[in-house]
């Protein structure tokens, strides 16, 4: 076996998987997983464990693996995850844990994520296991939102023995990992669910269909609900456009409403009560993994489906893996091209998009090259409809809602490194506070400001 190549992955073929919505990547079996752990170097510096926002210790877990200790392994990595299933498919690892493994640095990095992945599975394969009880410290701790970083605080808050309640707007737990990942990047039901059922194990309660600065607001738990502290995991939800004529076209979507309709409503099901549109040539406007997730969508519900994105491919902000298999199910990448109008029919309906060329000039402050029109460039593309994955920003319904919680230019809650915001008792973290990011960056914070909130009711 060589050493600097890592065992391939299992996955669906191409073709089949364009036409379903089951899982691509299939995982390792325990032959395979054994394999990729007997490449692991078990440096004692760990530059991977450093790479991790929630610091697994991977060559420990990986260890376990290679002693075929499968219990142990998924253990060790569930003292620093609440969601190692989760993880194991949607972080970014390769700019990670893995983007940091020496092995990497003559070959391929060892997959940390496919090997807990591995793990995690093997768990929640099995049945739900008592968790051990833990002694209670008689106080209650609200958790705003049900997504990574929410679930990652309240999962370590009631680790420390607090009594913890979740509050979700929408009818099921789990935020973006159920609205917004598609089934065939995360299965709701082999995956989240089992998570959020482990959570449940630990004690944790979950309200749904309470929509917080509405049903309830932030003062209102505190103040007479009785609970000692609140995090604010809320997400980003609220999305962006172009501003360019002909959005609010028939046939034009944003990402996040286009997902939430065919993930959580299930649309991709002919008998769906909430059918989403079906075009024949859909453009999906963006480059990051939300594009991907809906342009991959849109293809398996029909359409010839385009990505434009208005910079070149080295600088596509998706996740090489996610492009891959983009374009290896079909998706056409119009690089270099942007939009400057939507063309509709007498109906409002969409018939096209306007578009000009583009080329990269000097790097703009995020230090990438900055996209310049082409003059004479323009062109016009067919489509019959247009999705915008162009980012999204924190929703002010929580912020606007509690006295003495600030909020920056871009409506992001302030908030410090640990989660602590100016007002006495709440905490943030996760896209709230950074806009839209990783889950793997939000469950980072969940897991810094559930330490915050300890130390903070352990002084009270």
């Amino acid at each position: 076996m060589d050493k600097n190549r890592r065992v391939p992955v299992r996955e669906q073929d191409a073709k089949i998987r364009a036409t379903n919505f089951d899982e691509v990547c299939l995982g390792y079996d325990e032959e395979q997983a054994v394999a990729e752990a007997e490449r692991c170097m078990h440096c004692k510096n760990a530059k991977c464990v450093e790479g991790c926002p929630v610091g697994i210790d991977v060559p420990r877990f990986v260890a376990k693996i290679k002693e075929r200790d499968f219990d142990g392994a998924y253990a060790v990595v569930s003292e620093s995850s609440s969601l190692p299933a989760v993880c194991g498919r949607v972080c970014p690892q390769e700019s990670q844990c893995e983007g940091r493994c020496v092995r990497g640095i003559r070959g391929e990095a060892v997959a940390i994520g496919k090997l807990e992945r591995f793990v995690a599975d093997r768990a929640l394969a099995g049945e739900t296991k008592a968790r051990p009880s833990f002694s209670r410290k008689g106080k209650k701790v609200a958790v705003i939102g049900s997504g990574p970083s929410g679930l990652t605080c309240a999962g370590d808050l009631a680790k420390l023995g607090y009594d913890v309640t979740v509050f979700e707007a929408l009818h099921k737990a789990g935020g973006v990992l159920v609205y917004g990942i598609p089934e065939f990047r995360l299965p709701k039901e082999k995956v989240v669910e089992r998570e959020i059922d482990g959570l449940k194990a630990l004690g944790v309660k979950f309200e749904t269909d309470v929509v917080v600065g509405k049903t309830v607001t932030v003062d209102g738990l505190m103040e007479e609900e009785g609970f000692s502290a609140v995090f604010i995991g809320s997400g980003a939800g609220l999305p962006r456009f172009m501003g360019i004529p002909g959005e609010n076209a028939n046939g034009v979507f944003s990402a996040n409403e286009y997902l939430t309709r065919t993930n959580l409503m299930k649309a991709f099901d002919e008998n769906s009560d909430t059918p989403v549109f079906r075009g024949k040539k859909i453009a999906v406007v963006g480059g990051g993994n939300v594009a991907m997730d809906a342009a991959r969508t849109a293809l398996r519900l029909g359409a010839e489906t385009h990505i434009v994105y208005r910079r070149s491919e080295e600088e596509l902000p998706a996740r090489k893996e996610e492009i891959g298999h983009a374009k290896e199910e079909g998706v056409v990448f119009d690089l270099l091209v942007n939009p400057t109008e939507i063309v509709t029919d007498e109906n409002d309906a969409v018939v096209a998009l306007r578009c000009v060329r583009m080329r990269l000039g000097e790097p703009d402050a995020s230090g990438r090259r900055r996209p310049e029109p082409v003059e004479g460039s323009e062109f016009t593309m067919e489509a019959d409809g247009v999705i915008m994955a162009l980012g999204t920003s924190p929703n002010p319904l929580v912020s606007s809602t509690t006295e003495g919680l600030p909020v920056d230019r871009a409506g992001r809650i302030v908030a410090d490194e640990q989660g602590r915001t100016a007002k006495e008792g709440v905490f943030a973290g996760g896209d709230a506070v950074t806009g839209a990011a990783t889950v793997i960056l939000a469950m980072g914070a969940g897991k810094r400001a559930a330490r915050a909130i300890d130390e903070y009711l352990s002084q009270k």
